[in-house]
């Protein structure tokens, strides 16, 4: 045996003991979520095994969403689709007849304890349900056993992701806790676009007041801005925030109406871009929860 030889011969078990020469056991899964924040939240759990798209991008809103030929295509040749359910991707059953995609898409908010709402003369399910991040804790569960399913080789990566995240969520659960239990309960009030933020008033005992409902594809009438205005006056709200990712002409009329100051913007429906203040699900809950703690202590 030559040199050469020897050293190959000899250097080759190391090589593949550590995962240098070996190629990877298992496949990428290309994977698509309808909107941002669900599409980080499942590449939390997949790590480096998925690559994920998101059919509405950063700042987009999901109620408004319409999908162009590329979402199709994207769509298509995914092996996974994940949607977040009740009725929020209400383009998606169009979405998929136009793709052609012959999957049935995962919906992670099975098993939430969903809350009811009314909207226009119906009582519908509140679809806003990643604004508490206990509900999101579901997500999880159902995005890796959805993995699993799809890449078995990895589960114990999904596995381990899910547990590291699940405990990311528990730490933003008790962080706005601390931020909101100290502020007296009379102060828990402010004036929103619309009305996205009710899991998360639940879980914290916030009071959300908006103009508009579920969606922001609804229209508000002038009898119920008028009476929103009126109880806005009656509970002395005073801030009120815009949404990333909708038109803040109407919440700025109701507050100029009843003298609430700007509170500053809030992520609600979607990620920013990944130089802005909420490019992760993590980084998202925090700043609206550092936003909306200030703006209450401020008027305490």
């Amino acid at each position: 045996m030559t040199k050469y030889r020897l050293l190959l011969s000899t250097a080759l078990p190391a090589f593949i003991a550590f995962g240098i020469a070996a190629p990877a056991s298992a496949e990428t899964l290309n994977v698509v979520a309808s909107f941002t924040v669900l599409a980080d939240v499942v590449k939390q759990v997949g790590g480096d095994h998925v690559k994920v798209s998101s059919l509405v991008g950063p700042n987009g809103d999901p109620h408004e969403f319409e999908p162009a030929p590329a979402d199709a295509k994207k769509l298509n040749a995914a092996k996974v689709t994940f949607v977040s359910g009740e009725g929020l991707e209400g383009w998606m059953d169009r979405l998929i007849g136009a793709s052609g995609y012959k999957g049935m898409p995962i919906v992670v908010s099975e098993g939430i304890n969903t809350r009811t709402m009314v909207d226009d003369g119906k009582t519908i399910a509140d679809p806003h349900v990643w604004n508490s991040p206990v509900n999101v804790k579901v997500w999880v569960a159902n995005i890796e056993k959805a993995l699993i399913a799809a890449d078995p080789a990895d589960a114990a990566d999904f596995k381990a992701n899910a547990e590291r995240y699940t405990k990311t969520l528990s730490d933003l659960d008790a962080y706005a806790h601390s931020k909101f239990d100290k502020i007296p309960e009379d102060r828990r009030k402010v004036l929103t676009s619309h009305d996205a933020f009710g899991y998360f008033g639940r879980e914290y005992n916030v009071n959300f007041l908006s103009p508009l409902g579920v969606s922001t594809e609804t229209e508000a009438s002038a009898a119920g801005v008028a009476k929103l205005i009126e109880q806005i006056k009656t509970e002395h709200v005073k801030t009120y925030f815009f949404e990333n990712s909708n038109d803040p002409r109407l919440v700025k009329q109701v507050a100029k109406a009843t003298g609430a100051e700007p509170g500053g913007e809030l992520y609600v429906e979607s990620l920013s871009k990944a130089n802005g203040p909420a490019p992760t699900y993590e980084k998202m809950f925090r700043y609206n929860v550092d936003q909306l703690a200030a703006a209450m202590a401020k008027s305490s």
